[in-house]
């Protein structure tokens, strides 16, 4: 497609294991088969290369960022492959007790040209069974994140964010015309909220919206509601994957950001209440 304002992106949902040379080979027949597709950018979900058994597990697959292996291996495969890709996020080691989890923006010569460091963590209790406490495991980022692609520039946000709309605002007044939530919601949330929250930050913010997600029973015994899906800044589904490992592939106008905040132009119209 044309690298002025139109593109093809790919979102990719799977089922990330306890192995990451497994998740590493499961990408990289992903990645060739969008190409293959006609895909320009390629988003990945979250946590795309371990879904860990547990905080000790994580910490003996995972290392510093200038000696992570799975990091390394996916610039090859990014080079070799030829495209832009953002993988959703990996945990990357922090120190010796937390990690973080990051999001990576690749170029197609495999150089890191953004990052992005998940800033609110998913400390819940859903159900006396269901609890979560990703701040024992991560630090938390602190920082806004946009990376500029040929097309726009993208907004960089992780699952759990996607609850606090004030970060998806500022995205897009510092620019961002597509913003992406790569994820690992649970059944319970996903179904009660995945859809109409995707949708609301695209009305909000007149951004297109790519939420790749994990779907399914992953090895570790979590299990993910998927429905990876693109949304458009009018807040329609243009393209959503239900229950399997697959890839979600929609056209891109970036022009339709412009035309939709024309005819509402809230995300630039700021009051403040008492």
């Amino acid at each position: 497609m044309s690298k002025n304002h139109q593109f093809r992106v790919a979102c990719i949902q799977m089922t990330t294991g306890t192995k990451i040379s497994e998740n590493l080979s499961t990408l990289e027949t992903r990645f060739q088969e969008a190409k293959e597709k006609g895909a320009d950018f390629i988003v990945t979900p979250e946590q795309s290369l371990l879904m860990a058994e547990n905080k000790a597990s994580l910490f003996e697959n995972i290392s510093y960022e200038d000696e992570d292996f799975g990091l390394r291996k996916l610039r090859s495969i990014v080079k070799k492959l030829g495209l832009f890709v953002i993988v959703g996020s990996i945990s990357i080691k922090y120190n010796e007790d937390l990690a973080l989890n990051r999001t990576y923006a690749f170029n197609p010569d495999g150089d890191i040209i953004g990052v992005y460091d998940k800033i609110h963590m998913f400390d819940v209790t859903l159900s006396d069974g269901e609890k979560y406490h990703e701040s024992k495991i991560y630090k938390p980022g602190k920082k806004l994140s946009l990376v500029t692609l040929p097309w726009c520039d993208v907004g960089l946000t992780i699952c759990y964010d996607l609850r606090f709309p004030e970060l998806y605002r500022k995205l897009a007044q510092k620019g961002a015309s597509v913003i992406i939530v790569p994820s690992a919601f649970t059944v319970t949330t996903g179904e009660a909220h995945w859809h109409t929250l995707l949708r609301a930050r695209a009305i909000e913010t007149g951004c297109f919206i790519l939420a790749p997600a994990q779907v399914g029973k992953h090895e570790n015994g979590r299990i993910s509601y998927g429905r990876t899906m693109i949304i458009s800044p009018w807040g329609e589904i243009i393209t959503e994957i239900s229950d399997e490992d697959s890839i979600a592939l929609a056209d891109i106008d970036i022009t339709m950001v412009e035309n939709f905040r024309k005819k509402i132009p809230s995300v630039n119209q700021n009051n403040y209440y008492i």
